[in-house]
Formats: structure tokens, sequence, C-alpha cells
């Protein structure tokens, strides 16, 4: 039976590496929490680096975030499209001005 990977948030593993920096050493801060000494390293190493995601977080290329910002602006222009091609009438059969500001 295999145990289930235990998940730790941004914050939690900033502070162990944190105390790693101030002084403390891996394996006094490993033992106290009950974590391999290699996943401290491994947070240790990752926040050196700039790499340090806590859980259900990872990187977003910026490809993806133009497609969602392309999405969301193509959104947004179907819905004022939407909005002109039901521009009401008026009781004289004249159309009204439909002003999107």
């Amino acid at each position: 039976m295999k145990i289930p990977k235990q998940e730790y948030t941004r914050e939690f593993k900033e502070l162990m590496v944190k105390r790693v920096k101030d002084g403390q050493t891996v394996g006094a801060v490993a033992k106290e929490l009950g974590l391999v000494e290699q996943t401290l390293r491994n947070w240790v190493k990752a926040a050196a680096e700039g790499k340090l995601n806590g859980v259900g977080t990872r990187k977003v290329t910026p490809e993806e975030i133009e497609l969602s910002r392309l999405r969301t602006e193509n959104i947004r222009l179907k819905r004022e499209n939407e909005i002109l091609k039901k521009r009401r009438h008026t009781s004289r059969g004249m159309r009204c001005e439909v002003r999107l500001d």
C-alpha cells in the first residue's frame, strides 16, 4: 500500500528554507519536522533558483498568459457584437443608438 504524498504550502517551505539559511542544519530542521533531509535540500536549492512552489502551483508560461488574455478579449468582443446586433427599434421604427461606454 502506497503512502499518500504529503504536500506543503509555499509559505511553509519558505519558512523552513529561512531556518536553514539562518544557520540551522538541514538535518536538524528536517528531523524536527519529520521530513526527509533530501526534501529540505531540494527546497533550499529551488529557493536559490527562484523556483520554490507550493501546493497546486505551477509555472505559467508567457504564451499561456497571452492565450488567456486573448480568450478574454474574444469573449468581450463577442458580447459587444451581440449588443450591437440587438439594437432596439423605437415606436416610429427608427433605430436607437447603443453606447458601450
